[in-house]
């Protein structure tokens, strides 16, 4: 495990200029842990098993060396090496947001080379044809889904064989997806020599596995999340039945520029959004029941800041990088623990300060105690004046002693030393 010192700048860590000059335009000040350590290591050609949570700065960290070795490669080879249908760097990703928000990330740290690095999203949900035609004459990048590229290898519009760079982002999330036998195909398809990347939040038996089948010697990084991180997270209990009540209180005592809010299905999306209405706040929805032009629509919308309220199920967990999000509202509690960082993640990103509230009721709070276990954490239980629990449950939550099913809801209400006022509570994000 590599526990490099994080050097200054970027200059320190071998990039050539004109990625340099496009991190200048981009206001990047130092590197991240996760891009020092790992960023030499991959210029050198070696095999790499990352694992850090989201935010972490990993796009850069193999999106700038893939660039630097395939523009390296253009420079001393003749334009004829490059016809056909081919594919140097290969990126594979687990959800369609992520594709398209790789590739952007990608095409903007390349402004300098001048075209001379073709980068090409392939994702489900819109029409094949035009992706087709993108990849005419082979790409030197291509950031795909996994079960898309299946389907453009059928059709002979692509070809694996020249892979030099292979890069598995979100291994965990891709194989959680049922992304197994999809992964297995591409992989039989690419060169058995070649540079593998993989980076993984978690590292469950199938990602282990996976690891020990692909990479070669492998260098291996393990980002730890800060103690001085800017996202400050917060629980707040509430009787059975106010969820929405709070949240709609929430929102318009602050008057967030932009909030995401995270549940943990279809159907609730478009529920929430309408009892969200009938209290006077607009809201839209995201979800995979949505197609490709609609969902890209409004993510674009909410990064502009012309959405002040998105609900989203877990496809937005990953993969959506906004500026200065101010707060992850979890309404619903994610099912699966590590699912919780990835949703917090979405805000304090890139040394921004972020805000992540989890709203529980007593059917959550078992499940709240097992999240922080999971990852490590343990938060104090706050209520917002005006919405404090019933008496008789909140002696349970202190006590942490099982709980019954509350009668009613509201009727024995008091204040104590972890209600804040709802006015305040934000003070320190």
């Amino acid at each position: 495990m590599s526990t490099a010192t994080i050097p200054a700048n970027f200059s320190e860590l071998g990039l050539i200029p004109p990625l340099l000059a496009r991190l200048t335009e981009l206001e990047y000040q130092q590197p991240t842990p996760i891009q020092a350590q790992a960023i030499p290591s991959v210029l050198a050609g070696r095999d790499l098993i990352a694992g850090a949570n989201t935010g972490s700065g990993k796009t850069a960290t193999f999106a700038l060396p893939l660039l630097q070795q395939l523009h390296a490669e253009k420079s001393s080879t003749s334009n004829s090496a490059s016809k056909g249908n081919y594919v140097a760097g290969l990126i594979l990703v687990p959800t369609r947001e992520l594709a398209k928000q790789v590739a952007d990330s990608i095409k903007s740290y390349a402004v300098h080379f001048n075209g001379a690095i073709k980068t090409v999203a392939v994702f489900g949900g819109v029409s094949a044809n035009t992706q087709m035609l993108a990849l005419r004459g082979g790409t030197d990048i291509l950031v795909a889904t996994p079960g898309r590229l299946l389907d453009l290898i059928s059709s002979n519009a692509i070809k694996l064989d020249r892979v030099s760079t292979l890069v598995l982002d979100e291994a965990d999330r891709m194989l959680s997806l049922g992304f197994t036998e999809e992964l297995s195909e591409l992989l039989a398809l690419t060169p058995k020599k070649k540079q593998t990347l993989l980076f993984s939040a978690t590292f469950p038996e199938q990602v282990k596995a996976l690891t020990q089948e692909l990479l070669n010697n492998p260098i291996e990084i393990q980002v730890q999340s800060s103690d001085t991180s800017t996202l400050v997270q917060r629980v707040f209990t509430v009787n059975k039945g106010q969820k929405t009540a709070l949240l709609a209180f929430l929102i318009k005592q602050h008057q967030w520029r932009q909030a995401l809010i995270f549940v943990n299905a279809k159907n609730s999306c478009e529920h929430l959004a309408t009892k969200l209405s009938k209290r006077g706040i607009t809201a839209e929805v995201f979800h995979g029941d949505k197609g490709q032009g609609a969902r890209s629509r409004v993510l674009e919308e909410f990064k502009a800041g012309e959405i002040d309220v998105l609900i989203a199920t877990d496809i937005a967990a990953r993969g959506l990088d906004i500026e200065k999000l101010p707060v992850v509202i979890n309404f619903d509690l994610p099912r699966s623990p590590a699912d919780y960082m990835h949703r917090i993640g979405r805000s304090g990103r890139a040394g921004e300060v972020g805000l992540a509230l989890s709203l529980i009721d007593y059917e959550d709070y078992h499940h709240f105690k097992i999240i922080e276990k999971k990852n490590k954490v343990r938060l104090e239980r706050e209520q917002v004046e005006g919405f404090e629990v019933d008496e008789e449950l909140n002696e349970r939550l202190i006590a942490d002693k099982p709980m019954a099913k509350p009668e009613g809801t509201g009727k024995k209400k008091r204040k104590n030393k972890t209600s804040v006022n709802a006015d305040i509570w934000l003070r320190n994000s």
